[in-house]
């Protein structure tokens, strides 16, 4: 404590926000926005302002005590070699592998899984920044996509590559947000899901003529079109997505000669994500007439639902998804949120089954329908990835790469437990500690989630719960609702006007880490990003006494205009929107910015975000900071940490990482009192 009075004294004044009052009536309301001019990312007087709380947030990152021997340990931690799952296309394996030295995964081949490496595309030879991603694969592996994106943005320029010759073939397509692409079996023609401001539409290009628009017409930018080329390059399977999560996905069969398209579904409410067993059958996983989710086919000459038939019936479990691999359907379950791989053949019965070594994250299958290879790969929190290749029809695995991650031989114990949520829901949570800890009170603990979008949180390796576990600390990861752990039911428990059950379950889980003596508000730090970044939000303006610290990345906050920015349409499903009148009142009564209260005691603050996030856009950091450095009245810092080149996702150089990972982990560890 002593430590954090003498830092302090030595950092910056709080930057002066000037404040300009916006105020609207909407559906009867008036809301105040004092620092709408917040969003004009590029106005000079955004930029200075920028520039000050830059200076404002090293002051006290850079004061942190433990902040160089983080950063030493954080290097060794992330500088190490990382393999990308392989995608096989007949003998050849694709794959990207970043060396220890290196600041950008390089994309590689091999003729065979054992096969000499040979280098294809290396983006550190064009500057740090850029990173390269494996788009798609021709079906007899001589051709592949690449893409190459800045930073952290999610738009990237894609180009065509020979991979006898190594070099690249036809031109570059622009720079924007592709939402898939396949290659067709001549090699030549590439078809690809392009998102625009007016509404996804689907191209072909071929030999560098003008592209050709097949479909998505009538749609809007709402909307998401997923793609899947049959083997013989005739059909195209289109699956029309309602926003990221939406509860109804629409699905069409082009015959891509002809261009007559086929409808297999407008007007069942459920869900459908297919791909193609060979030419003849596709087959489905949805949540029609199944909340958890079952696996039906439909003949590709006659794709007609009513005709269905259902190889997986529903389980009591979530089915998470289904990959089609050397003539096998691999299911993948959750039991209890713990996985289990399931393969099947296409008349559902039983092949075999495989479980999770442990408590932590098993993948889902990856490889193609006519090769027996397949790839999985686990983790947990302080057990780093490994990527193991899988013999379909022998059932024997071998290991293919492993992340070699300098951790100590600890004694961690990973468990599961459950507890009640407000309304009497019983939740589960994963922890992760040492298992010499003691439940007294004392133990700096990091709880962390998500809940939104169906997507399910199990446990993963990080550097960061490495670090944290092995100084001591406990990590806390809680199921709550709005993902898909246990179906359909548990994502709609969080969504819409149900989202306020997403955040009295992680306040329960705080509740709960405190009651049983894990550890105590000074000592709990709560992070979270995007969705996660409402939820930390959400839980800190509406419980700030629970919370020491807040890590807040990436974040949607000010839920009333959320939607009215960059790719945010893709969300109304999830949240609702402002312009309706009811949802309106549900999202006023959580959105975190409009929550803020003058005088109230709220925790440490950091929020970090940067101008290349191209997904959520920084402006929702950047006005909460400003918020909530007016309206605190705790005295400890709320600070934002801005970086230029800074994204959504991944793409930033090594290095970069490695300092940004350890500017968080400095002034949350400083300012829970860790030393």
């Amino acid at each position: 404590m002593r430590n954090l009075l003498l830092i302090a004294l030595s950092v910056m004044t709080i930057p002066t926000t000037r404040v300009e009052n916006v105020v609207e009536t909407l559906h009867g309301v008036e809301v105040t926005d004092p620092y709408r001019w917040l969003e004009n990312q590029e106005a000079p007087a955004t930029r200075e302002w920028l520039a000050a709380q830059e200076k404002y947030a090293r002051s006290w990152i850079d004061g942190a005590p433990r902040r160089m021997a983080i950063e030493k340990r954080v290097d060794e931690l992330l500088r190490v070699e990382t393999v990308s799952f392989p995608t096989v296309r007949k003998e050849r394996v694709f794959y990207t592998r970043r060396a220890p030295e290196q600041s950008q995964p390089v994309l590689y081949v091999r003729d065979g899984q054992r096969g000499k490496e040979r280098l294809l595309v290396d983006p550190n030879a064009r500057g740090g920044s850029i990173s390269v991603t494996l788009l798609a694969v021709s079906p007899d592996g001589s051709v592949l996509a690449y893409g190459l994106r800045k930073g952290g943005e999610d738009e990237t320029e894609v180009q065509l590559l020979d991979v006898a010759t190594g070099k690249d073939v036809g031109a570059r397509l622009p720079r924007a947000r592709y939402m898939g692409l396949e290659i067709g079996p001549d090699n030549r023609t590439i078809y690809v899901s392009k998102f625009e401001e007016k509404g996804p539409g689907i191209y072909r290009h071929q030999d560098g003529q003008a592209p050709e628009r097949l479909f998505g017409d009538g749609f809007t930018a709402q909307n998401i079109i997923g793609i899947d080329l049959s083997p013989s390059g005739k059909r195209l399977l289109l699956t029309v997505l309602l926003g990221s999560a939406g509860s109804k996905d629409e699905v069409y069969l082009m015959d891509l000669g002809s261009k007559q398209v086929t409808t297999i579904n407008k007007d069942i409410n459920a869900r459908f994500r297919g791909a193609f067993a060979g030419e003849e059958t596709i087959v489905f996983t949805t949540d029609w007439k199944a909340p958890r989710q079952r696996v039906v086919t439909v003949p590709t000459a006659a794709p007609d639902l009513a005709k269905a038939k259902e190889i997986v019936p529903e389980t009591e479990w979530q089915l998470e998804g289904a990959s089609l691999v050397g003539g096998r359907i691999a299911l993948q379950y959750l039991e209890n949120v713990q996985s289990k791989v399931k393969f099947i053949d296409l008349q559902g019965k039983l092949v075999r089954e495989m479980a999770a070594p442990g408590l932590g994250t098993a993948s889902n299958v990856f490889g193609e329908w006519t090769n027996d290879a397949a790839y999985l790969s686990y983790n947990s929190f302080y057990q780093p990835n490994t990527i193991y290749s899988y013999s379909v029809s022998k059932g024997t695995q071998t290991e293919f790469a492993r992340e070699r991650a300098p951790i100590e031989r600890l004694d961690v114990k990973v468990e599961q437990v459950w507890y009640t949520s407000k309304d009497g829901t019983k939740v589960p949570m994963f922890l992760a500690h040492r298992r010499d800890r003691k439940l007294d009170g004392n133990n700096p603990t990091l709880l962390t989630g998500y809940g939104g979008f169906t997507l399910t949180m199990t446990p993963a390796f990080s550097a960061m719960a490495a670090w944290w576990i092995e100084h001591g600390g406990v990590i806390a990861l809680p199921n709550l609702r709005g993902g898909s752990e246990f179906g359909e039911a548990w994502h709609q428990g969080g969504m819409l006007d149900k989202k306020q059950n997403t955040f009295d379950d992680f306040i329960g889980a705080a509740e709960w880490l405190i009651a049983k003596r894990y550890t105590r508000p000074e000592k709990l730090a709560i992070r979270g990003g995007s969705n996660g970044g409402l939820l930390v939000g959400a839980a800190m303006t509406q419980r700030p006494e629970l919370f020491g610290v807040v890590s807040c990345a990436v974040p949607l906050l000010d839920m009333v205009r959320y939607h009215l920015f960059k790719v945010a349409r893709f969300w109304v499903p999830e949240y609702g929107s402002s312009e309706d009148a009811a949802q309106f009142r549900t999202i006023l009564a959580y959105s975190p910015y409009q929550k803020v209260k003058d005088g109230v005691k709220y925790p440490a603050t950091i929020l970090i975000t940067g101008d290349s996030d191209t997904r959520v856009d920084p402006l929702h950091a950047r006005k909460m900071a400003a918020r909530l450095q007016a309206a605190t009245g705790s005295g400890k810092p709320v600070i934002l940490h801005y970086d230029t080149e800074g994204g959504h996702t991944q793409g930033l150089p090594l290095g970069k990482r490695v300092r940004n990972l350890a500017d968080e982990l400095a002034f949350v560890t400083q300012q829970l009192g860790w030393e």
